[in-house]
Protein backbone atom coordinates (compact mmCIF):
# COMPACT_ATOMS: atom_id res chain seq x y z
CA UNK A 1 0.00 0.00 0.00
CA UNK A 2 0.59 3.76 -0.79
CA UNK A 3 3.00 5.09 2.46
CA UNK A 4 0.52 7.83 2.63
CA UNK A 5 -2.37 6.03 3.28
CA UNK A 6 -0.91 5.55 7.39
CA UNK A 7 -1.98 9.11 7.64
CA UNK A 8 -5.87 9.43 8.26
CA UNK A 9 -7.78 11.71 6.25
CA UNK A 10 -9.63 13.04 9.20
CA UNK A 11 -6.17 13.75 10.82
CA UNK A 12 -5.69 17.62 11.75
CA UNK A 13 -2.61 19.78 12.53
CA UNK A 14 -2.44 20.37 16.22
CA UNK A 15 -3.96 23.02 17.09
CA UNK A 16 -2.11 26.62 17.73
CA UNK A 17 -2.94 29.99 20.01
CA UNK A 18 -4.52 32.65 17.39
CA UNK A 19 -1.70 34.12 17.72
CA UNK A 20 0.86 31.89 17.24
CA UNK A 21 -1.30 30.66 14.15
CA UNK A 22 -0.55 33.74 12.34
CA UNK A 23 3.23 34.38 13.10
CA UNK A 24 3.71 30.60 11.87
CA UNK A 25 1.50 30.62 9.06
CA UNK A 26 3.39 32.62 6.33
CA UNK A 27 7.00 30.51 5.77
CA UNK A 28 9.88 32.72 4.88
CA UNK A 29 10.37 32.22 1.60
CA UNK A 30 13.36 33.62 -0.54
CA UNK A 31 15.83 33.23 -3.06
CA UNK A 32 18.66 32.31 -0.86
CA UNK A 33 16.02 30.11 1.14
CA UNK A 34 17.20 25.84 0.47
CA UNK A 35 14.45 22.93 0.41
CA UNK A 36 16.41 21.88 3.91
CA UNK A 37 15.62 25.59 5.51
CA UNK A 38 12.01 25.90 4.08
CA UNK A 39 11.18 21.95 5.44
CA UNK A 40 12.51 23.17 8.84
CA UNK A 41 9.99 26.17 8.55
CA UNK A 42 7.17 24.16 7.37
CA UNK A 43 7.53 21.26 9.89
CA UNK A 44 7.58 24.54 12.64
CA UNK A 45 4.35 25.45 11.82
CA UNK A 46 2.41 21.89 10.94
CA UNK A 47 4.31 20.33 14.32
CA UNK A 48 3.88 16.81 11.99
CA UNK A 49 6.73 16.07 10.28
CA UNK A 50 5.54 13.71 7.47
CA UNK A 51 2.86 16.23 6.94
CA UNK A 52 5.76 19.37 6.37
CA UNK A 53 7.72 16.60 4.11
CA UNK A 54 4.76 15.99 1.97
CA UNK A 55 4.03 19.64 1.34
CA UNK A 56 8.01 19.97 0.17
CA UNK A 57 7.69 17.13 -2.11
CA UNK A 58 4.78 18.33 -3.68
CA UNK A 59 6.06 21.42 -4.71
CA UNK A 60 8.90 20.31 -5.21
CA UNK A 61 7.31 18.09 -7.97
CA UNK A 62 9.77 15.56 -6.76
CA UNK A 63 9.70 12.12 -5.18
CA UNK A 64 10.91 11.02 -1.73
CA UNK A 65 14.23 9.95 -2.97
CA UNK A 66 14.54 12.78 -5.30
CA UNK A 67 13.32 15.16 -2.59
CA UNK A 68 16.53 14.20 -0.52
CA UNK A 69 18.68 14.19 -3.15
CA UNK A 70 17.61 18.40 -3.57
CA UNK A 71 17.73 19.25 0.24
CA UNK A 72 20.32 21.91 -0.53
CA UNK A 73 19.14 23.44 -3.97
CA UNK A 74 17.00 26.41 -3.85
CA UNK A 75 13.50 27.09 -3.61
CA UNK A 76 12.27 28.97 -6.90
CA UNK A 77 9.79 32.15 -6.44
CA UNK A 78 7.01 30.08 -7.60
CA UNK A 79 7.50 26.74 -5.42
CA UNK A 80 7.96 28.17 -2.34
CA UNK A 81 4.00 30.61 -2.72
CA UNK A 82 3.29 27.13 -3.19
CA UNK A 83 4.38 25.91 0.00
CA UNK A 84 2.73 29.34 1.68
CA UNK A 85 -0.46 28.37 0.12
CA UNK A 86 -0.47 24.58 1.23
CA UNK A 87 0.93 25.80 4.76
CA UNK A 88 -2.06 28.16 4.74
CA UNK A 89 -4.58 26.23 4.17
CA UNK A 90 -3.65 23.01 6.04
CA UNK A 91 -3.47 25.19 9.17
CA UNK A 92 -6.80 26.32 8.39
CA UNK A 93 -8.06 22.93 8.89
CA UNK A 94 -8.15 21.90 5.39
CA UNK A 95 -7.60 17.93 5.23
CA UNK A 96 -3.92 16.82 3.70
CA UNK A 97 -4.99 15.25 0.76
CA UNK A 98 -7.02 18.12 -0.47
CA UNK A 99 -3.98 20.10 0.19
CA UNK A 100 -1.80 18.11 -1.69
CA UNK A 101 -4.84 17.46 -4.38
CA UNK A 102 -3.41 13.91 -4.68
CA UNK A 103 -3.18 10.84 -2.70
CA UNK A 104 -2.36 7.40 -2.60
CA UNK A 105 -4.57 4.14 -2.84
CA UNK A 106 -2.74 0.46 -2.79
CA UNK A 107 -0.87 1.29 -6.30
CA UNK A 108 -2.73 4.19 -7.79
CA UNK A 109 -2.03 8.20 -7.06
CA UNK A 110 -5.03 9.41 -7.52
CA UNK A 111 -6.14 13.07 -7.79
CA UNK A 112 -8.90 13.90 -5.29
CA UNK A 113 -10.57 17.47 -3.99
CA UNK A 114 -13.82 18.50 -3.07
CA UNK A 115 -15.92 16.91 -5.14
CA UNK A 116 -14.91 13.16 -3.92
CA UNK A 117 -14.21 11.48 -0.76
CA UNK A 118 -10.78 10.82 0.45
CA UNK A 119 -9.67 7.46 0.09
CA UNK A 120 -9.19 6.01 3.14
CA UNK A 121 -6.88 2.88 4.56
CA UNK A 122 -10.60 0.66 5.05
CA UNK A 123 -11.15 1.42 1.45
CA UNK A 124 -8.36 -0.30 0.49
CA UNK A 125 -9.35 -3.82 2.11
CA UNK A 126 -12.86 -3.61 0.69
CA UNK A 127 -10.78 -3.49 -3.00
CA UNK A 128 -8.90 -6.11 -1.86
CA UNK A 129 -11.68 -8.00 -0.96
CA UNK A 130 -13.27 -7.04 -4.04
CA UNK A 131 -10.42 -8.48 -5.69
CA UNK A 132 -10.24 -11.47 -4.11
CA UNK A 133 -13.94 -12.45 -5.63
CA UNK A 134 -12.77 -10.62 -9.42
CA UNK A 135 -9.24 -12.96 -9.29
CA UNK A 136 -11.48 -16.27 -8.68
CA UNK A 137 -13.74 -15.38 -11.78
CA UNK A 138 -11.83 -16.93 -14.70
CA UNK A 139 -11.69 -16.21 -17.75
CA UNK A 140 -13.87 -13.13 -17.73
CA UNK A 141 -14.98 -10.97 -14.71
CA UNK A 142 -17.37 -8.43 -14.78
CA UNK A 143 -17.18 -5.81 -11.98
CA UNK A 144 -19.35 -2.61 -11.03
CA UNK A 145 -18.12 -0.17 -8.38
CA UNK A 146 -21.40 1.80 -7.52
CA UNK A 147 -20.51 5.25 -6.27
CA UNK A 148 -17.36 5.40 -7.34
CA UNK A 149 -16.37 8.70 -6.26
CA UNK A 150 -12.84 9.18 -7.34
CA UNK A 151 -12.87 5.72 -8.94
CA UNK A 152 -10.63 4.63 -6.58
CA UNK A 153 -11.95 0.85 -5.65
CA UNK A 154 -12.78 0.56 -9.41
CA UNK A 155 -9.68 1.70 -11.22
CA UNK A 156 -7.63 -0.64 -8.50
CA UNK A 157 -9.48 -3.44 -9.87
CA UNK A 158 -9.18 -2.71 -13.65
CA UNK A 159 -5.38 -1.91 -12.98
CA UNK A 160 -4.18 -4.92 -10.90
CA UNK A 161 -6.99 -7.58 -12.46
CA UNK A 162 -5.65 -9.18 -15.82
CA UNK A 163 -5.90 -7.09 -19.12
CA UNK A 164 -7.53 -9.88 -20.65
CA UNK A 165 -11.29 -10.75 -19.70
CA UNK A 166 -12.17 -7.70 -17.67
CA UNK A 167 -14.60 -4.82 -17.39
CA UNK A 168 -15.30 -2.65 -15.11
CA UNK A 169 -17.97 -0.28 -14.45
CA UNK A 170 -17.61 3.18 -12.47
CA UNK A 171 -21.15 4.36 -11.87
CA UNK A 172 -21.77 7.95 -9.77
CA UNK A 173 -24.77 10.07 -9.44
CA UNK A 174 -22.57 13.33 -9.48
CA UNK A 175 -21.18 14.41 -12.35
CA UNK A 176 -18.73 16.17 -10.42
CA UNK A 177 -17.16 13.15 -9.44
CA UNK A 178 -17.18 11.64 -12.08
CA UNK A 179 -14.75 14.13 -13.61
CA UNK A 180 -12.32 13.08 -11.02
CA UNK A 181 -13.00 9.69 -12.22
CA UNK A 182 -12.44 10.19 -15.43
CA UNK A 183 -9.28 12.03 -14.77
CA UNK A 184 -8.12 9.14 -12.88
CA UNK A 185 -8.54 6.72 -15.31
CA UNK A 186 -6.69 8.43 -17.86
CA UNK A 187 -3.49 7.59 -15.47
CA UNK A 188 -4.32 3.94 -15.39
CA UNK A 189 -2.50 2.86 -18.73
CA UNK A 190 -4.12 -0.26 -20.59
CA UNK A 191 -6.39 -1.05 -18.21
CA UNK A 192 -8.49 2.29 -19.26
CA UNK A 193 -9.52 0.54 -21.91
CA UNK A 194 -11.74 -2.12 -19.54
CA UNK A 195 -13.68 0.59 -18.34
CA UNK A 196 -16.73 2.29 -18.70
CA UNK A 197 -17.95 5.28 -16.98
CA UNK A 198 -21.75 5.67 -16.32
CA UNK A 199 -24.10 8.85 -14.96
CA UNK A 200 -26.79 7.62 -12.48
CA UNK A 201 -27.70 6.72 -8.99
CA UNK A 202 -27.19 3.36 -8.22
CA UNK A 203 -28.18 0.68 -10.66
CA UNK A 204 -29.84 3.30 -12.86
CA UNK A 205 -26.62 3.98 -14.24
CA UNK A 206 -26.14 0.89 -15.52
CA UNK A 207 -27.05 -0.86 -19.09
CA UNK A 208 -30.33 -3.28 -18.58
CA UNK A 209 -27.76 -5.67 -20.47
CA UNK A 210 -25.67 -6.17 -17.35
CA UNK A 211 -29.01 -7.56 -15.27
CA UNK A 212 -27.61 -11.13 -13.89
CA UNK A 213 -24.23 -10.63 -15.74
CA UNK A 214 -22.38 -8.92 -12.77
CA UNK A 215 -19.19 -11.14 -11.28
CA UNK A 216 -18.74 -8.83 -8.26
CA UNK A 217 -20.60 -5.66 -7.08
CA UNK A 218 -18.72 -3.07 -5.02
CA UNK A 219 -19.21 0.03 -3.04
CA UNK A 220 -18.63 1.97 -0.42
CA UNK A 221 -22.16 4.11 0.02
CA UNK A 222 -22.86 7.09 2.54
CA UNK A 223 -23.32 4.86 5.23
CA UNK A 224 -23.14 7.87 8.40
CA UNK A 225 -26.33 9.12 9.99
CA UNK A 226 -27.12 12.45 9.97
CA UNK A 227 -27.07 13.01 13.80
CA UNK A 228 -23.79 10.89 14.02
CA UNK A 229 -21.98 12.84 16.74
CA UNK A 230 -18.84 11.70 15.93
CA UNK A 231 -17.73 12.64 12.84
CA UNK A 232 -15.09 15.22 12.92
CA UNK A 233 -15.20 18.65 11.66
CA UNK A 234 -12.40 18.10 8.89
CA UNK A 235 -14.55 15.67 7.49
CA UNK A 236 -18.09 17.43 7.80
CA UNK A 237 -17.05 20.46 6.94
CA UNK A 238 -14.80 19.60 3.59
CA UNK A 239 -15.94 16.20 2.48
CA UNK A 240 -18.88 15.89 -0.09
CA UNK A 241 -21.85 15.17 2.43
CA UNK A 242 -24.14 13.32 -0.20
CA UNK A 243 -20.75 10.62 0.12
CA UNK A 244 -21.32 10.62 3.55
CA UNK A 245 -24.47 10.76 4.86
CA UNK A 246 -27.72 8.52 4.69
CA UNK A 247 -31.14 8.85 5.74
CA UNK A 248 -32.97 5.67 8.00
CA UNK A 249 -29.88 5.93 10.78
CA UNK A 250 -27.05 6.05 7.54
CA UNK A 251 -28.63 2.48 6.22
CA UNK A 252 -30.45 3.70 3.19
CA UNK A 253 -27.68 3.53 0.54
CA UNK A 254 -26.94 0.18 1.75
CA UNK A 255 -30.36 -1.07 1.78
CA UNK A 256 -30.90 0.00 -1.91
CA UNK A 257 -27.82 -1.73 -3.13
CA UNK A 258 -28.19 -5.20 -1.21
CA UNK A 259 -31.81 -4.70 -2.37
CA UNK A 260 -31.42 -5.01 -6.02
CA UNK A 261 -28.16 -7.08 -5.65
CA UNK A 262 -29.14 -10.31 -6.33
CA UNK A 263 -31.30 -8.60 -9.80
CA UNK A 264 -27.68 -7.96 -11.36
CA UNK A 265 -25.24 -10.22 -10.01
CA UNK A 266 -25.06 -13.49 -11.70
CA UNK A 267 -24.80 -17.03 -10.53
CA UNK A 268 -22.69 -17.20 -7.40
CA UNK A 269 -21.35 -13.14 -8.11
CA UNK A 270 -20.56 -11.66 -5.23
CA UNK A 271 -21.68 -8.31 -3.32
CA UNK A 272 -18.82 -6.37 -1.49
CA UNK A 273 -19.72 -2.97 0.67
CA UNK A 274 -17.83 -1.18 3.15
CA UNK A 275 -20.34 -0.17 6.11
CA UNK A 276 -20.37 1.53 9.43
CA UNK A 277 -18.57 -0.32 12.57
CA UNK A 278 -21.85 -0.53 14.08
CA UNK A 279 -24.32 -1.53 11.08
CA UNK A 280 -22.74 -5.11 10.71
CA UNK A 281 -26.04 -6.66 12.19
CA UNK A 282 -28.37 -4.22 10.58
CA UNK A 283 -26.71 -5.27 7.51
CA UNK A 284 -26.78 -9.18 8.15
CA UNK A 285 -30.19 -8.66 8.24
CA UNK A 286 -30.94 -6.94 5.23
CA UNK A 287 -28.57 -9.68 3.34
CA UNK A 288 -30.46 -12.11 4.50
CA UNK A 289 -33.53 -10.74 3.83
CA UNK A 290 -32.50 -9.72 0.45
CA UNK A 291 -32.07 -13.55 -0.66
CA UNK A 292 -28.27 -13.96 -0.51
CA UNK A 293 -26.65 -16.45 0.76
CA UNK A 294 -23.21 -16.96 2.97
CA UNK A 295 -23.44 -13.54 4.44
CA UNK A 296 -20.78 -12.08 6.65
CA UNK A 297 -18.93 -9.39 7.69
CA UNK A 298 -15.47 -8.78 7.68
CA UNK A 299 -13.27 -6.45 10.55
CA UNK A 300 -10.82 -3.71 9.41
CA UNK A 301 -7.27 -3.36 10.61
CA UNK A 302 -8.93 -1.99 14.09
CA UNK A 303 -11.13 -5.21 14.33
CA UNK A 304 -14.25 -3.20 13.77
CA UNK A 305 -16.82 -4.25 11.15
CA UNK A 306 -15.77 -3.19 8.40
CA UNK A 307 -16.73 -5.05 4.92
CA UNK A 308 -20.06 -7.09 4.61
CA UNK A 309 -20.11 -9.68 1.64
CA UNK A 310 -22.49 -12.06 0.32
CA UNK A 311 -23.12 -14.00 -2.92
CA UNK A 312 -26.23 -14.52 -5.01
Amino acid sequence: MHSRSSIRPSSSPKRLAASERRERREIAVSDASTWREVLIDVTAALVDPREARFVCEHAAGLTAGEFGDALDDHVTQRMGLHVQQMVRRRLDGEPLQYVLGRWGFRHLDLLVDRRVLIPRPETELVAEVALEFARAKQPQRVVVDLGTGSGAIGLSLAHELPLTGTRVWLTDSSADALEVARANLAGIGRAGANVRVALGDWFAALPAALRGEVDVLVANPPYIAHDDAEVECSVADYEPRSALFADDAGLAALRTIIGGAREWLCADGAVVLEIGRRQGDAVLQMMEAAGLRDATIRKDLAGLDRIAVALA
